[in-house]
């Protein structure tokens, strides 16, 4: 897997000599790393298009391999062709995400999405105790999923019931955090800023992780910021955005 800008470089040549080939329909893994405010579905669709308007087809099957919140950046993985049927190996495999979280203040969605709604103290936490915290998290543990995710209660999305201020029950599911390293710990206006670099499993909340951190803390906390950076071998450092991929394929800055 080539580096992003050595991808952008090498097919920009193809584009010019034809020296380098993809086959869309046979199958292709493709990085992106989505920008902020960006749907996943959205990514997956503007590459779909670019890839149906570049090769004349009337349809073709993509589709990525875990979700990526609007709220955060980093690495999507989209397979195309055939090889969608390899998806569910890809999702399966551990994930690395780098971000930051605040303590104390709580949100009802653990992160940006919502507002704070509950203020806590912060001067009693130490920087040994935020390291010390981390470390007990690192292992094998049951994990209650955000109200406002993407969970299945009767039929509908939890985070419709949430928005509609309909009560939401859902159920812990077992994860397993391999590596919780907290990279810098700075004071901001009455709260913690906390970057971390966290490895986990398929299905871990990095919200809810942040909201229990929170409170193992003696106080609360939210996600403010988060980027995924492996997703098992692969990398966002061998990612490009939608917009270079279009320009890659297309040759153009336009909407495919």
């Amino acid at each position: 897997m080539f580096r992003g800008w050595i991808w952008f470089n090498l097919v920009y040549s193809f584009h010019l000599n034809s020296s380098v080939d993809f086959n869309f329909p046979e199958g292709e893994i493709l990085l992106f790393d989505k920008d902020y405010g960006l749907s996943s579905f959205s990514v997956v669709n503007r590459a779909r298009g670019i890839i149906k308007k570049s090769l004349k087809l009337k349809k073709i099957k993509v589709g990525h391999a875990g979700t990526l919140d609007p709220l955060a950046t980093g690495l999507l993985v989209v397979c195309t062709g055939k090889l969608t049927k390899t998806i569910v190996n890809i999702q399966d495999a551990e994930k690395e995400y780098t971000g930051t979280f605040t303590i104390g203040a709580t949100t009802p969605s653990y992160d940006l999405e919502s507002d704070v709604n509950e203020t806590f103290p912060v001067e009693h936490i130490t920087e040994e105790l935020v390291y010390s915290t981390a470390q007990t998290f690192v292992g094998e543990h049951d994990q209650m999923p955000p109200i406002f995710s993407a969970k299945q209660v009767d039929g509908k999305r939890a985070y419709e019931l949430a928005r509609a201020g309909e009560e939401v029950k859902l159920k812990p599911k077992r994860i397993t955090i391999k590596e919780f390293e907290i990279q810098s710990v700075t004071q901001a206006e009455g709260v913690m800023e906390i970057d971390f670099r966290v490895a986990c499993s398929k299905g871990t909340y990095i919200r809810s992780l942040a909201y229990d951190y929170g409170k193992a803390l003696n106080s609360g906390g939210y996600l403010s910021a988060l980027r995924r950076t492996k997703i098992g071998k692969y990398s966002v450092n061998d990612a490009i955005t939608i917009d270079q991929f279009q320009f890659l394929i297309m040759g153009s800055e336009n909407e495919a």
